[in-house]
């Protein structure tokens, strides 16, 4: 008996007694696989029963009437939407102060050197900083009675915070900065936000503003505190150009000496302007007000609080950019319930050492390390049999899942899942997803690997960080959960793209008290985002599926005409190609006065040389992508995956041209949220398009 064989008699449901069967297999099948499967009958033996979801979930989101279209979610009990959990938070100024009476003056921040333990410091500690830090701001002349933005141009570290905190607790406005940003839209922001003051981590970033002064390009910036040492050279450079330059612990001394009682904010008030990367042009600065963070932090509370209400004894791992507000409203529902964030060394790479020290229980990730912790794990199962055990045990916990059990105690946990449970610290309770798609497939993967409650939600920066979050009990994949209780979403015709939200398929739009307020100073673009009912235009395609969740179809803003007038929404295309085994980036690219599609493709790295094996040809990575034979091959391919993904005969392209190297944030193709630049991925591969145009004419 083969091991597929084996594996397909261990699932059949109609064998009652799975014991008795494997005594009847043959004694070969038992030498090879006995011990597998007397192990596996031990956990039929074992296994729990199923357990009720947590939530009612044959019905996740409930129209609203008179909404065209439009759903909140099944978690309230009224149309009115939530925007608070807790009646005495109001604001994240009061956020952070329930958090110090939760915690009993626990641990709030920690830091670690290399191979040194977390250090920690209190809430009491942190308040007091940062009291002392926006007494100090007040002592400089920044008047929170006017709205006065505060630069934050740091990584994610306590300081942070502390200065974030600083302003909250008198009414100042953060405006984060981040250098993938470019030196261009980092002075764009500087003078869009009037920052006369800026915070930086490191000596360097300071340079990098002075240099923007120095040219006469950010004249309103007068301010620059530091967090690391520098030395007296940056301060003398600083007086020559009229910019003052401080240590933080300068700022937290004169704080202290001039101490200010605070003068919190109003919900209504603004908490950050957080810009946006955008694909073209200069980066937009959302507005967002206390009460829009409050509601989605109250939102997320609320969805998960049967399964998962933080305490002080949670432990947040925090490396996401807290430039970026996914980050931030996680960090919002931990610091709110006295838990602790403990922050990663500054280096990605040294990410999994501070995971197995620090111990998290809170884990917020991004698809993209979802997908490199996938490959890593299988990349690992180096025989065929233990790729085999992996998905035989994986199908075996999403079998509990799809019963509502979520565990990391199972004998499959003990036996296939421990080392990878361990890697992450071995104690995650929790795990969020959003930001980007993530496959089905690995997403399933990695919730029955990992044992945890594991979230996926959908948002963008201008609904505060999410609209829609997966409900307890819903270890599904495919979708993105249903409304959040702080929004309702409905779907509004695409006509061009024939969505129909009568056929439950439209462009998703959002409303509710997580709406952002607007673009700062860009009363154009703020009309384009916001209609005259409120409603938030995200330009993404979505889909209601029957049980009332939302699925993310298709992208608009992209879509562009071909000769004949077929409409084309590119990324749709690209992530259908992605499917293929050989690539790990595609560009399609379509233009109005062409009948087809072509596209520039990065062969992936590490499976192109295996791959091009199986087709007959050898050589570097560099020498393949080079290889026109090879090239016919992945485009056959590709054409192949289309087909089966159901593209029509427009949407598949004609040629490709191969290139060896990334589309990275680094040489100017993808924005700092890795989405593609495409004006500047056009431009980029301007001539190997026409080429390729060319070449189909001859």
């Amino acid at each position: 008996m083969q091991a597929h064989e084996l594996f397909r008699h261990l699932r059949m449901p109609e064998l009652g007694d799975v014991r008795q069967y494997v005594r009847t297999l043959p004694t070969n099948t038992l030498m090879g696989f006995g011990a597998f499967a007397a192990l596996t009958t031990y956990w039929y033996a074992t296994r729990p029963k199923a357990l009720k979801p947590p939530c009612d979930l044959a019905m996740q989101s409930v129209e609203v009437e008179g909404g065209e279209h439009a759903r909140r979610s099944s978690l309230l009990s009224s149309n009115e939407l939530l925007v608070y959990y807790y009646d005495d938070v109001r604001t994240v100024y009061d956020i952070f102060q329930r958090g110090v009476q939760v915690s009993n003056n626990g641990p709030c921040l920690g830091v670690r050197k290399p191979n040194q333990p977390y250090e920690w410091i209190s809430y009491k500690e942190v308040l007091d900083r940062a009291e002392c830090v926006g007494s100090a701001l007040l002592h400089r002349g920044l008047k929170p009675s006017h709205v006065q933005y505060i630069g934050i141009f740091s990584q994610n570290r306590p300081e942070w915070v502390i200065i974030e905190q600083g302003c909250y607790a008198f009414s100042m406005v953060v405006v984060p900065l981040y250098d993938t940003l470019g030196t261009e839209a980092i002075t764009y922001i500087v003078n869009k936000a009037d920052l006369s003051l800026v915070f930086c981590d490191k000596p360097d970033k300071a340079k990098l503003l002075l240099t923007s002064v120095e040219k006469g390009e950010a004249p309103i910036l007068n301010t620059i505190v530091i967090m690391e040492s520098f030395g007296m050279d940056l301060v003398e450079r600083g007086k020559k150009c009229g910019v003052e330059v401080f240590s933080m612990r300068e700022i937290e001394e004169l704080g202290r000496a001039h101490r200010q009682k605070p003068m919190p904010p109003k919900p209504e008030d603004l908490a950050v302007i957080c810009f946006t990367s955008g694909t073209t042009g200069n980066p937009k600065g959302a507005m967002i007000t206390h009460q829009n963070i409050v509601s989605n932090t109250s939102a997320f509370v609320k969805t998960t609080e049967k399964t998962f209400l933080p305490s002080p004894d949670d432990v947040l791992i925090s490396f996401l950019p807290l430039a970026h507000m996914f980050e931030r409203i996680v960090e919002c529902v931990v610091l709110c319930h006295g838990a602790r964030i403990g922050f990663f060394q500054g280096d990605i790479r040294l990410l999994m050492d501070d995971l197995k020290t620090l111990q998290p229980t809170v884990f917020p990730v991004v698809p993209r390390l979802l997908n490199r912790m996938f490959d890593k794990i299988f990349g690992q199962a180096d025989t065929t049999i233990k790729r085999w055990m992996l998905d035989f045990a994986s199908k075996r916990k999403e079998a509990e899942l799809k019963s509502g059990i979520v565990r990391n105690n199972s004998f499959w946990d003990k036996v296939i899942f421990r080392k990878i449970q361990a890697s992450l610290g071995g104690k995650v309770r929790l795990m969020i997803t959003g930001a980007a798609p993530v496959s089905a497939s690995v997403l399933t993967f990695l919730r029955t690997a990992l044992g945890c409650q594991f979230y996926e939600g959908y948002g963008q920066t201008e609904c505060t960080a999410g609209c829609s979050l997966s409900l307890p009990g819903d270890w599904t994949a495919g979708h993105v959960g249903a409304p959040m209780p702080c929004s309702i979403i409905k779907l509004v015709d695409v006509q061009e793209m024939n969505y129909l939200a009568a056929k439950g398929e439209g462009e998703v739009c959002v409303k509710g008290p997580n709406v952002f307020r607007g673009y700062l100073k860009d009363p154009e673009k703020t009309a384009e985002a916001l209609d005259k009912d409120g409603w938030l235009h995200t330009g993404d395609i979505g889909k209601w599926l029957p049980n009332g969740t939302l699925k993310i179809i298709d992208r608009k803003k992209h879509i562009f005409k071909l000769a004949q007038g077929e409409y084309i929404a590119p990324e749709k295309i690209e992530n259908v190609y992605l499917r293929c085994e050989a690539l790990a980036q595609v560009f399609v690219h379509g233009e109005s006065l062409q009948a087809f599609l072509v596209a520039i493709v990065v062969p992936d790295p590490e499976t192109l040389r295996n791959w091009a094996k199986k087709k007959g040809f050898e050589g570097s990575y560099e020498e393949l992508c080079k290889n026109k034979e090879l090239k016919n091959y992945v485009l056959e391919d590709m054409v192949r995956i289309g087909k089966e993904s159901g593209l029509k005969s427009f949407e598949q392209v004609k040629d490709i041209a191969m290139h060896n190297e990334m589309f990275t944030i680094e040489n100017g193709l993808l924005t700092p949220t890795l989405k593609a630049k495409r004006p500047e991925l056009r431009k980029y591969f301007q001539s190997q398009i026409d080429e390729l145009y060319a070449n189909a004419k001859m």
